[in-house]
């Protein structure tokens, strides 16, 4: 009974994270993530590496979920490829930074993280904000790498596709929500790759883990979900862009709120 629970939650969050990275420009782990810890908890998982698993499994569904939501914004023309070029070098150092920061940790410290973005994001989104910008184009220079490298690391903390830190940083530097929501599909799979990668290597060995997993990668949580999300990242990108500028922004803000309640509440108690 519980391996089966496990499995229709899989099924279910792959479905409803596939959608959102369509939707929103997210790898979709902003919600597998704590589906999955809560899941893993469900069949008996032990709570200290509960946290790292779901990141490290939810960064493994991000890279075919990025291809087929990056696939559908680029036949709509959305994806702003000079943005993609200038971040990807930074944002793969900084996802490599992430793994070493997730190594040694534990998983409160990384459900806090979690919370705290989650919250700043969805403050920016839910906010009527839309015509305030820092700058009109995306930093260059000395300190252009910050916001990438910045997005890169946190992002493999959180194990998200970078989409809920780069898309409100590229509408705060003049871009328009809808193309940046494109952009940030593609820029997941540069997040994506690397992490999961360091999290198979650093989870390696660890006795605590389930069965059948590659280091922090659960693979039966891998192909479950990586199976639901690419169906389902096409429907989202189709909704993404029927709906109106604001619109999508609140709905955006509004999903966060929701989550970095859980995840704040996971860290704390």
């Amino acid at each position: 009974m519980e391996l089966a629970s496990l499995i229709i939650a899989m099924l279910v969050t792959g479905a409803v994270g596939g959608v959102l990275a369509g939707l929103l420009g997210i790898g979709g782990g902003i919600v597998i993530v704590p589906m999955l810890e809560l899941a893993l908890g469900f069949v008996g998982v032990d709570e200290s590496v509960r946290m790292h698993i779901a990141v490290a499994t939810s960064l493994a569904t991000i890279v075919p979920t990025s291809i087929s939501s990056a696939r559908a914004h680029h036949r709509r023309d959305a994806i702003d490829v000079a943005v993609v070029r200038y971040w990807s070098p930074s944002i793969a150092v900084g996802a490599v930074a992430g793994i070493v920061i997730a190594a040694n940790v534990g998983g409160d410290f990384l459900a806090a993280v979690f919370a705290v973005v989650a919250f700043a994001a969805a403050a920016k989104m839910m906010l009527p904000l839309d015509d305030i910008t820092l700058t009109d184009d995306i930093p260059r220079g000395v300190f252009g790498p910050v916001i990438p490298v910045t997005v890169g690391a946190v992002s493999t903390l959180m194990g998200i596709g970078g989409g809920t830190l780069s898309v409100p940083a590229m509408t705060f530097c003049g871009r328009p929500i809808h193309r940046a929501v494109g952009t940030a599909a593609l820029l997941g799979l540069v997040i994506a790759l690397p992490a999961t990668i360091g999290y198979m290597v650093s989870g390696w060995g660890n006795p605590l883990l389930p069965a059948a997993s590659l280091g922090f990668v659960s693979l039966p949580g891998f192909l479950l979900i990586a199976a639901t999300t690419v169906l389902f990242a096409p429907l989202g990108a189709k909704i993404a862009h029927a709906l109106p500028r604001r619109q999508l922004g609140a709905l955006f803000g509004l999903f966060l709120l929701v989550v970095a309640v859980r995840m704040a509440y996971r860290a704390l108690f």
